[in-house]
This record gives structure tokens, C-alpha cells and sequence, in this order.
């Protein structure tokens, strides 16, 4: 079990991801797999329907220009993706779509659905930003029936994951990611499970020395944690375990509540995503 074809999908203007966090992905997917091609969606916005609007504000020049400017970036990170991909070895092929807005994520995880996994550059800056490229990471879990990775603006390129850490709750979230990330744990130097104590309850009190036995038979050695929870949210948790053992990786089930309630009342994912301390690989 391997990855043999990989799909990097680069935000554009006017939140985009910058091209060092392009050099990243492709050092993360070449690691990783033979065959790395990337897409990226040029935004068409609608014109508004309003003569009072075109007469006095040109509406239809400004909404062009913002097209012309997000078609430009487009062609801008798929040619520093397709550099850096065939200075690697690994070059696929550059999709460029043109939609509007609302089909963006839909045609990603259309797209993310014959590869064996996507790559997601987060686009540094503000709230806005940060919340449309989450909101395209859920649609691809959620749809494509594949892994993803997130790759935070601050990560540094790199070819390999020495430190992994594991987040196991025996969900069967957790147990997707785990099976997933076999590929990226059987060639990491340190693989260590985490089992966060006291945030819910577990069917038995040995969940991680259970799952390292499992993975034994990948031929993956681990280290066993357990970390209480001691009232702490659980994506706290997960992230100061993280900078504590400065892991490159950390493997994790999405969503393991519904979508709505971790949007409501908060969760693991929703707190990763919004502030990932590290790369993510992430199942649903």
C-alpha cells in the first residue's frame, strides 16, 4: 500500500498561498509519491443585476479585472508548482478551472477523488481566508473518499516526516487516518501515540498499547503517551504535545462529532484547522 498519484491544490488571489508554501507541498507530495499534479480555480464572480450599480461604479469592469487578477495568480502558482515538481522528478500535469465561487469546492474534491491524496497549502492572513480554505478541506474530506494533508504557512519544506505523532481515541475516524497514514508511519524515524485521558470515554484502558501492536504488523515501532486532559480543550492538548516532541506530522481523524456540532461547540478538527500546529494528515 502506497501513494502513487498526488493532487496539490493551491489557493489563489485574493487569499492565496504564497510560493514558498508551494515549494513545500511539492517537497511533502514528492516524498510521498511518483506522480504530483496540482489544480487551481480561477474565480469568475457573478455581475450584479443593477443598472443604477454599472452606470455609476462600472461594475462589470471591476468584477472582470478581479478575474483577470485571479486568472494571473493562477497561472502564477501553477508555474512555480510545475518548476519545482519537474526539478523534483515528479511533475503530473497543472489544472487550471475557471468557476464561480460557491463550485470551487466541489470541483476540488471532483478533482481529489481519482488521486490518492490531496495536499493543502493554508494561505496565510486573515479570518476570512483561514475559514474559505478550511471550508474546502471539509468538502474534500468529506467527499473524495481520500486522505488529505494540510500544510500550515509557516512549514518549512522538507522531504520527510521524522517525528509523527498519532491521535487515538478508537474512533473510527482515528482508525481511517491510521490505516491511510501506514505509507508515512513505516518510514518516519519516530512514531508516537497519543491518548489523550479524562476528555472521553474508551471501551479499554490500554487504547494505545492495543494500536501499537496493530501497527507492529506494518512494521511501525511506537512509543505510547498518555497525556490527561485535566480540563484542557482537546486541541490544546494535541498541539502542545506536538511543540513538545517538535513532530513534523501529526496523523488524525476529521470530524469525529458532526460537522455542525464541532462547528457549534468546537472540537479537535475545527481547533487544528483554524491554528494547525504542524503538518496534518487527516481522515474522515
Amino acid at each position: 500500500m502506497s501513494f502513487r498519484n498526488i493532487l496539490v491544490v493551491l489557493r489563489i488571489y485574493p487569499a492565496g498561498v504564497s510560493v514558498d508554501a508551494v515549494n513545500s507541498a511539492v517537497e511533502i507530495a514528492a516524498a510521498l509519491a511518483p506522480r504530483v499534479s496540482a489544480i487551481a480555480c480561477a474565480v469568475r464572480p457573478r455581475v450584479p443585476q443593477s443598472i443604477l450599480g454599472n452606470v455609476l461604479l462600472d461594475v462589470s469592469a471591476m468584477v472582470g479585472e478581479e478575474y483577470r487578477k485571479s486568472e494571473h495568480d493562477a497561472e502564477r502558482l501553477l508555474a512555480a508548482f510545475e518548476e519545482a515538481a519537474k526539478r523534483r522528478g515528479v511533475f503530473g500535469e497543472r489544472i487550471l478551472r475557471t468557476c464561480r465561487p460557491y463550485e470551487v469546492p466541489d470541483v476540488l474534491a471532483a478533482c481529489s477523488r481519482l488521486r490518492d491524496l490531496t495536499i493543502l497549502p493554508m494561505p496565510h492572513g486573515g479570518h476570512v481566508s483561514q475559514f474559505d480554505a478550511q471550508w474546502n478541506v471539509e468538502t474534500i474530506l468529506f467527499q473524495s473518499g481520500h486522505p488529505a494533508i494540510v500544510v500550515p504557512d509557516s512549514a518549512a519544506a522538507r522531504a520527510a516526516f521524522d517525528t509523527v505523532i498519532v491521535a487515538w481515541d478508537k474512533s473510527r475516524a482515528a482508525a481511517r487516518a491510521i490505516a491511510d497514514a501506514i505509507p508515512i508511519l513505516q518510514t518516519a524515524k519516530h512514531v508516537r501515540i497519543l491518548t489523550v485521558t479524562g476528555e472521553k470515554a474508551m471501551e479499554s484502558d490500554h487504547a494505545g498499547a492495543e494500536l501499537a501492536h496493530h501497527l507492529a504488523f506494518h512494521g511501525v515501532d511506537c512509543v505510547i503517551d498518555e497525556v490527561k486532559a485535566a480540563g484542557r480543550p482537546i486541541g490544546e492538548v494535541l498541539g502542545a504535545h506536538v511543540s513538545g516532541h517538535r513532530a513534523q506530522l501529526l496523523v488524525m481523524g476529521a470530524y469525529g462529532h458532526s460537522r455542525l456540532r464541532e462547528f457549534i461547540l468546537g472540537g479537535a478538527t475545527e481547533s487544528m484547522l483554524h491554528k494547525p500546529p504542524t503538518v496534518l494528515f487527516l481522515s474522515h
